[in-house]
């Protein structure tokens, strides 16, 4: 079970509009989250990747909680759901790829001179302990040296000096994640019956699933149900990243207290309902609705607005668009508000693209895509590494 980020990051870079090797076994791809696990099956097939099974399951109620809250509960019970979901999705395949989440890692880009590599590679664990508040040996590390741009620039390059940074010397993406997190995926891993090739950090495996093709800078907002990841990818290189402890169940809460309904009923219609108008309840209980759901939101697309604002600050160059992934991104309504709220062009993920599917799951296979970017995007590695 490998994990080595460099690798990673160099795959993104190059697998962007690569086809997936021709032939071969299924594969999964695992995405275990806050309020739920989701499994993905795909298998290569003429060069394309085709759509076998996918499924998801909440992890609440093997915590004790209602769906879409999020809980932590040992491996064990993690496993039991995992297998759960396969029985369900009838999954036939037994090995692929698990990803990490993004708030069980540090992912930081360092600013450091430019040295040669095996000073590097000694300078690097004494920078990390600038950044990692636990001791660097309870840690599994990997960076890679972000190349510097050459050539080809996008129209979203402004047209200014380099930054001080930029002309200082190099960058390194740095990545540490904490050795027990590690151990408990093999944990489950091993109870559920499952062969993993290898683990990825979420934020690379939502980008292999989510941004098509160009040079230009994408900020990518993927809205779990605990935490709000933010980041912007530029060249399949993650150039920012950003956590917010605030999610969909933020806006499940804000909801049941703002109607004094019970937590599932109020995710249930957060679901249904979203940000859209329904005629099943009074005007006055529509804008109490909206007025709750947009609580959390309203601080999110602001934090977004920082952070292009940073990005734009800190190396001269406009975001092309925003790209809304995870399973937060599929409340209806949202894509309007998002488009009202911020400055550049939105989208919102469309993972199931990258995969052949039967015609009559095109609508459902969208509506539900977001939350599965990081499952896809896990499994496409897998194929197209071979």
């Amino acid at each position: 079970m490998a994990f080595s980020l460099g690798s990673v990051v160099q795959k993104i870079s190059s697998l962007v509009g690569k086809g997936v090797k021709g032939g071969g076994e299924s594969v999964l791809g695992i995405d275990i989250g806050a309020s739920s696990a989701k499994i993905v099956q795909l298998r290569p097939s003429r060069g394309a990747a085709v759509l076998e099974t996918y499924g998801e399951i909440a992890l609440g109620p093997f915590g004790g909680q209602p769906i879409g809250k999020a809980v932590k509960i040992p491996p064990e019970k993690t496993a039991e759901a995992l297998l759960d979901v396969m029985r369900e999705a009838n999954v036939t395949a037994t090995a692929g790829g698990l990803s990490i989440p993004f708030s069980s890692s540090l992912v930081s880009v360092l600013d450091l001179p430019s040295v040669q590599p095996e000073q590097l590679k000694r300078m690097i664990p004494i920078e990390a302990r600038k950044y990692i508040p636990i001791p660097v040996n309870e840690v599994t590390l990997d960076w890679f040296v972000i190349p510097r741009e050459e050539g080809e620039q996008s129209a979203f390059d402004r047209v200014e000096k380099e930054t001080p940074l930029q002309a200082k010397g190099q960058e390194v993406l740095l990545v540490a994640i904490h050795n027990d997190v590690l151990q408990n995926y093999q944990i489950i891993a091993a109870q559920a019956g499952i062969t993993i090739n290898f683990h990825e950090i979420e934020i690379f495996s939502a980008i292999r699933s989510s941004v098509g093709h160009g040079i230009a800078p994408v900020l990518i907002v993927d809205l779990g149900a605990a935490t709000t990841k933010i980041y912007i990818v530029e060249r399949g290189i993650v150039r920012l990243s950003h956590l917010l402890s605030i999610g969909g169940q933020h806006m499940t809460e804000n909801l049941a207290r703002s109607l004094n309904w019970d937590f599932e009923k109020a995710e249930r219609i957060k679901r249904e309902h979203g940000l859209v108008t329904s005629t099943a309840y009074s005007p006055e209980e529509n804008d109490k609705i909206r007025t709750s759901v947009l609580s959390t939101l309203t601080r999110v697309f602001s934090e977004v607005n920082r952070v292009l604002l940073s990005y734009g600050q800190r190396y001269n160059k406009n975001v092309s668009r925003v790209i809304l992934a995870g399973g937060g991104a599929s409340l209806p309504g949202l894509s309007e508000v998002a488009h009202s709220s911020l400055s550049v062009e939105v989208e919102i993920a469309n993972p199931f693209v990258h995969a052949e599917a039967p015609a009559f799951l095109e609508k459902v296979l969208r509506d539900i895509g977001p939350g599965f970017a990081v499952a896809v995007g896990v499994a496409l590695r897998k194929l197209k590494s071979g």
